[in-house]
């Protein structure tokens, strides 16, 4: 294994916080010590499996301890899933039926596999424990914690403050995620700043139910492409992990400079030395934010789609906005018959949300067709072949 220096330096890249990292530091020792990698814990709900850059930060973090080691355990939360995690909800989330949950569990398995290496990967449901705890270890795991320490959670206070219902069994459910370390006997455990509350939990029990607690990293949430607000697809401010490369790479260069640091930290594997580098020749104007952006754009497509793509994606953002030229991959739309609307035919395709967006770009000089910029839409002829670009960034060709 890789020197305890070394680890804890490359385990602390990013973080917002660890509680523990003195006994973080021990477990490490005797990991070394004895040649028993330290079992490192991720529990995942499995109540919106489609990952983009920002559910990434955590799986990143995995990953990193996976590559020192030490054996990675991702709990899929089958059973706490039905409950529902009441996390940044100011009335009780719905639960999910049975089917939900295995459909969405899934999804999330075929997903985090595109970070973690499926090989080293232990994936468990917690329902393998849970579901068998009888009503005497259930009434003695909620013996454990008091109301008044659960109100201190800031939804809790919320809704009681507000005279909005809390359920009994919404208590249960950082219970029980804290009884999955108890369960597995976790060393470490990840989450987000917003799970602050459950992962703790785990500590507690553990010191209940005789085990040495575990240490926990907190990582930061990751603000989207608008700088402002957490990523989210909902905002549109995301990178998708299933996106094309291209997408990929021209979306990652629209990051606002002050983030490029801190992307660098959260969504890459790269070595925290060679962050501080980047990061002191930014600070100095070495170099140009857009060179260093670069870097950071090719880095993440190569995670996801390989060293090749990346490279091609590069060139053909090169090519594109900084030559000016067309790129030579165009998505090409076979078109049958003579009656249609090249029109209805982008919208149908993505290419426009609308007509009357379409009409907007063309009156803002935003269209092309074959590198000549259109005034009227209605006024296109179709020939054999055409070239059309919708603003800087897409092209598609009709023929």
């Amino acid at each position: 294994m890789i020197n305890i220096d070394e680890q804890v330096q490359i385990i602390m890249k990013g973080v917002d916080e660890i509680i523990g990292l003195d006994s973080l530091k021990e477990k490490l020792i005797k990991s070394n010590e004895n040649n028993k990698p330290l079992i490192v814990k991720l529990g995942l709900d499995p109540s919106a499996p489609d990952i983009h850059l920002g559910h990434t930060v955590v799986l990143r973090k995995m990953k990193q301890l996976q590559d020192l080691g030490h054996k990675v355990i991702i709990i899929i939360g089958d059973f706490t899933g039905k409950i529902g995690d009441p996390t940044g909800k100011a009335k009780g989330r719905k639960a999910l039926t049975t089917e939900q949950v295995l459909e969405n569990a899934k999804t999330y398995e075929e997903q985090i596999f595109k970070v973690l290496d499926k090989d080293k990967t232990e994936v468990r449901f917690n329902s393998e424990w849970l579901s068998k705890l009888t009503f005497e270890e259930t009434i003695k795991l909620a013996a454990t914690m008091t109301v008044a320490r659960m109100l201190e959670r800031e939804e809790f206070k919320k809704r009681y403050e507000n005279q909005v219902p809390i359920s009994v069994h919404e208590f249960f459910y950082p219970l029980m995620q804290g009884f999955d370390s108890v369960s597995i006997n976790a060393d470490i455990e990840l989450g987000g700043t917003d799970q602050r509350f459950n992962v703790l939990m785990g500590r507690m029990l553990q010191k209940e139910y005789g085990q040495e607690p575990q240490a926990t990293i907190f990582m930061p949430l990751l603000e989207g492409l608008d700088g402002k607000e957490k990523m989210s697809k909902s905002l549109g401010n995301y990178i998708g992990i299933d996106e094309k490369a291209e997408v990929m790479y021209e979306k990652a260069m629209t990051i606002p400079d002050e983030l490029i640091v801190k992307y660098f930290n959260l969504v890459t594997d790269i070595h925290p030395d060679d962050i501080k580098e980047l990061e002191n020749d930014l600070k100095d104007e070495k170099v140009n934010p857009r060179d260093i952006k670069m870097k950071l754009a090719k880095e993440i497509v190569r995670l996801y789609h390989g060293e090749n793509e990346a490279e091609k994606a590069e060139e053909r953002f090169k090519t594109v906005f900084q030559k000016g030229q067309m790129p030579k991959d165009i998505e090409t739309i076979i078109i049958e018959g003579e009656n249609f609307d090249i029109g209805e035919i982008l919208v149908l395709n993505g290419f426009v949300k609308s007509k009357n967006e379409l009409r907007r770009l063309v009156s803002q000089g935003g269209i092309k067709i074959n590198n000549v910029k259109v005034d009227n839409f209605e006024d296109i002829k179709m020939e054999n072949e055409i070239v059309i670009q919708i603003g800087k960034k897409k092209f598609v060709r009709l023929k």
